[in-house]
């Protein structure tokens, strides 16, 4: 008996890196998964193939069932189509998994508007774009999982300026639709996950101060991507099913929980500030022990 025998689901970005061991992780615990790929390059250049087929040859090969979703999820129209064909295939939609991403990286003095839309279409916009159908799918029968990734270079990544936004927006995108579907049983929650993958090999080598290693040597460490997968798919399940409105991290062999943005320190006069009240009491008060932003 696998923990999600009869269960449905989608992942984006599933032909490789996380992506990848998400989804045959998801087949080996009996859900039958849409694997959604549309073989680009980290840049975002289409390749001649889908690495997601391999991922469902693999899948069916174990005695998983799966199958292949090559459309845009940054498009409404690929959003939908990745929702209806697992409805199609298999009657409904219980799991929902955003991994796709690229890269664009750059300083925020030099970068393009064409580097800043291309990211925040593909991971902000992609989220929306399969969350929208899904959601009304899942509010209908009452059920449903939904896990975004987002990333710890939303704490302030030097030289991804829309890496950090998008993946700072997708929390946002997570924490609202958490509180505004919860009473329809609907969860969704967040990783921050940390993995040897393309992505990494494209960080230049003193801003990775992790020992993460390249992808082509994950297989043999701590830092395999598959490592990832199975607080991913423990948020998938029955189990988890008052657990919402979260971010985790998921890196190596150790999982974390994320703590929500809340004020540590708060100043109060007796009406309206002024400029120089502020200047006056500021260095004592909110400007002491200041933490710079860090992954």
């Amino acid at each position: 008996m696998g923990k999600l025998d009869g269960k449905v689901a989608a992942i984006t970005g599933g032909g490789r890196g996380i992506g990848r061991g998400v989804a045959k992780l998801l087949a080996q615990h009996g859900a039958a998964v849409v694997v959604n790929d549309l073989g680009v390059t980290v840049a975002g250049q289409k390749e001649t193939s889908s690495p997601a087929d391999d991922v469902v040859k693999e899948i069916k090969a174990a005695g998983g069932t799966a199958v292949t979703n090559h459309m845009d999820i940054a498009t409404v129209e690929g959003g939908e189509g990745l929702v209806n064909q697992a409805i199609k295939e298999f009657g409904k939609l219980d799991i929902l998994i955003n991994v796709a991403g690229i890269l664009r990286d750059r300083m925020i003095f030099n970068m393009s508007e064409q580097e800043w839309d291309d990211v925040i279409r593909v991971h902000l916009k992609g989220h929306y774009c399969t969350m929208r159908p899904a959601s009304a799918h899942m509010r209908e029968r009452k059920y449903g999982r939904i896990i975004n990734f987002s990333s710890n270079s939303a704490l302030g990544s030097p030289g991804q300026p829309n890496y950090a936004a998008a993946k700072a927006g997708i929390l946002g995108l997570t924490y609202s639709s958490a509180v505004g579907l919860q009473k329809y049983n609907i969860t969704v929650n967040a990783i921050m996950p940390g993995a040897a993958t393309r992505m990494t090999d494209t960080i230049p080598e003193g801003r990775l101060a992790t020992g993460f290693g390249t992808a082509e040597q994950a297989a043999e460490s701590p830092f395999n991507p598959s490592n990832v997968a199975p607080i991913v798919i423990f948020l998938a399940t029955d189990d988890a099913a008052n657990v919402t409105g979260q971010c985790f991290g998921a890196s190596g062999y150790r999982i974390s929980r994320y703590t929500h943005l809340v004020p540590d320190k708060t100043i109060y006069n007796n009406g309206p500030w002024t400029v120089e009240k502020v200047a006056e009491i500021f260095k004592n008060t909110l400007g002491q022990d200041l933490i710079p932003p860090r992954m």
